[in-house]
């Protein structure tokens, strides 16, 4: 039993030092350190801080910056699509959140940013013809859906979209008689 006792004690030294370094959530941080003041011209000492912004943790809530003009391979259109799927996704769970709500407007927005974000992705273009056809804006639904099936021809559900596409082309083909006679 003595062998066991320095185990023991090892063990509780840990835990005690473990439970020491817990982050208690109801005090404040610690404030930051405060910076070394800026050297005076002329004098000598610490080189002078560094150009540009301070490091800033990155917010996966927020869009990419746009590329810079002043490099050489920037892209020209900055309407062009970017390869983002983070940002697609979470734009994706916002606008099916929108759709739900009744947001159609909003909705639309996001799925649209998330067909920027990810333009080889085909789940947006489906979402954005269900809030298309729930506005009431049936040739661009149309439009969305035709997408879709584009992208992603060997979807489980072309059969629907496809019956979808054709009765939404009905609505079309008779809207202009429908206004013409009023």
């Amino acid at each position: 039993m003595p062998r066991n006792l320095p185990i023991c004690t090892l063990l509780l030294a840990a835990a005690l030092s473990l439970s020491a370094q817990q982050i208690d959530p109801s005090k404040a941080p610690p404030p930051p350190p405060p910076e070394a003041p800026a050297a005076q011209p002329g004098t000598t000492g610490a080189p002078p801080p560094a150009a540009g912004p301070a490091a800033q943790p990155i917010d996966p809530s927020t869009p990419p910056p746009p590329p810079s003009t002043d490099a050489p391979d920037a892209f020209a259109d900055p309407s062009e699509p970017v390869f983002d799927p983070l940002h697609a996704e979470r734009s994706m769970d916002v606008g099916t959140f929108y759709l739900k709500a009744g947001k159609v407007d909003a909705a639309i927005e996001r799925f649209l940013e998330a067909a920027h974000y990810e333009p080889s992705l085909a789940k947006p273009w489906r979402s954005l013809g269900e809030a298309y056809e729930k506005k009431g804006v049936n040739s661009s639904a149309i439009e969305a859906y035709k997408k879709y099936l584009e992208l992603l021809p060997t979807a489980e559900d072309a059969k629907k979209i496809q019956k979808r596409i054709s009765l939404l082309e009905e609505k079309v083909e008779k809207e202009p008689t429908k206004t013409a006679a009023h």
